[in-house]
């Protein structure tokens, strides 16, 4: 079975889409050989991570777990999620992978700059769930970057009904808000905006261009970290 990149999606489908996009236009190929052979698992059917987190819900581990038996019995050697909540439970279901499964934020990370973090606040947006989960927020504080997340207020009336708006297909009603939103972590004093859920980057290109500029997209640092994991371990045939 030849090898392939997993792709474990879903969560929700349009995120799951414009991550393929991204991977496929960000793959330095001028053939469509040279691209790299994906295999998509998408399962909406997942139980509700914010459900699960704050609601005492469904976990969605076992599920997680079952579809990344699917991918790796499919050929995947390497997996990627392209939904930040999710990764609440990568501690757990990271070890039931036999093959790597890279973490979003490290991707992100990856999309910082090194060097002087002096002078440099991030602004992260996410689902409550991530926020929670404190992973970016570790991760920026063990590179020296300060970091200041979104209000609750701003979560509760900007964030949440955006990325759900996204879910429904409402890009026109989230786009504004999240507009709002990142405005609003740039008046506290953030100088990039994070945007810490893969639902959010679905509408980006939507954004006024001078605040596009101020923001690093999730979904793009993970297809980047996707194509640096083929490109040293893959070549393509």
């Amino acid at each position: 079975m030849s090898p392939k990149l997993g792709v474990l999606g879903g969560m929700g489908p349009m995120a799951t889409v414009d991550f393929l996009h991204k991977l496929v236009d960000r793959t330095p190929a001028r053939a469509d050989h040279e691209h790299i052979p994906t295999i998509t698992h998408s399962v909406p059917q997942l139980p509700d991570r914010m459900q699960a987190i704050f609601e005492g819900g469904a976990s969605p581990l076992p599920s997680l777990i079952e579809a990344i038996e699917t991918l790796q019995a499919a050929g995947a050697v390497c997996i990627a999620m392209p939904c930040n909540t999710a990764h609440y439970w990568y501690d757990e279901f990271a070890p039931a992978a036999k093959v790597p499964f890279l973490h979003i934020a490290d991707a992100a990370m990856a999309a910082l700059r090194d060097g002087d973090a002096s002078g440099i606040r991030l602004g992260l947006m996410g689902t409550r769930g991530t926020l929670k989960a404190g992973f970016f927020q570790q991760r920026f504080s063990s590179r020296g970057f300060d970091c200041v997340v979104t209000s609750a207020a701003d979560q509760e009336q900007l964030v949440d009904p955006a990325i759900t708006a996204i879910k429904a297909n409402e890009l026109d009603r989230a786009t504004p808000l999240l507009e709002r939103a990142a405005e609003s972590l740039l008046g506290r004093g953030a100088t990039t905006v994070v945007l810490a859920c893969t639902e959010i980057p679905v509408v980006l290109h939507r954004f006024q261009p001078a605040l596009q500029a101020r923001c690093i997209d999730v979904t793009v640092a993970l297809a980047d970290a996707c194509i640096a994991w083929w490109q040293a371990n893959h070549k393509t045939a």
